[in-house]
């Protein structure tokens, strides 16, 4: 069921459009000269990036998530971002300090000027402490956010997120919401 409702919600998102492709050479040689080349709109790319900080008496988190992307259109755009988690967990007999690092890819569609929907695929690379080993972890994010204008090509970006994959060595439980607060740049 969980890989159906996946499956349907990564194909909603990633879809744009389609394309017919013609079967004659000729015409694609004729063609080929007076057809201008696709060029990447720079304008469309916009960048960012979220910080997490959690800090508590036995167990500290400092980490960052730069991300860039890219506008299909002025509703959707698609876009990849990298993560970098410092841990330090002193709740067991010894300190255990270690680093969780992955990628991901997402797809987000503005409902609203100010309110968007959000797909993402990550796979985190987390350290284990009981027994010591280190697990590629895949999580698939659906969910959404708010943006709130700070000037006219900034903008800071609330989203709640919920993993509905809930792999094994995941570290969210069961539909529990991943808050997150972030800046964007030409969003």
């Amino acid at each position: 069921m969980k890989i159906s409702f996946l499956l349907v919600v990564f194909i909603f998102f990633s879809v744009s459009g389609f394309a017919q492709v013609q079967d004659t050479t000729t015409v694609d040689q004729q063609n080929e000269t007076s057809l201008p080349k696709p060029q990447l709109d720079k304008s469309r790319i916009y960048y960012g990036g979220y910080v997490t900080m959690n800090f508590s008496k036995n167990y500290s988190v400092i980490g960052a998530q730069p991300l860039v992307a890219y506008k299909l259109t002025p509703k959707l755009s698609v876009g990849t971002q990298v993560s970098y988690e410092y841990i330090s967990d002193s709740r067991y007999i010894e300190d255990q300090n270690g680093s969780n690092y992955g990628a991901s890819i997402f797809s987000r569609f503005r409902v609203t000027p100010r309110l968007y929907t959000h797909t993402e695929f990550e796979l985190m690379s987390y350290k284990f402490y009981f027994p010591e080993d280190r697990k590629l972890v895949p999580m698939f994010y659906v969910g959404g956010g708010y943006s709130q204008p700070i000037s006219p090509n900034v903008w800071l970006n609330a989203q709640v997120l919920f993993d509905v994959l809930n792999h094994k060595n995941s570290p969210y439980k069961d539909w529990e919401p991943y808050f997150s607060l972030g800046i964007g740049v030409g969003f």
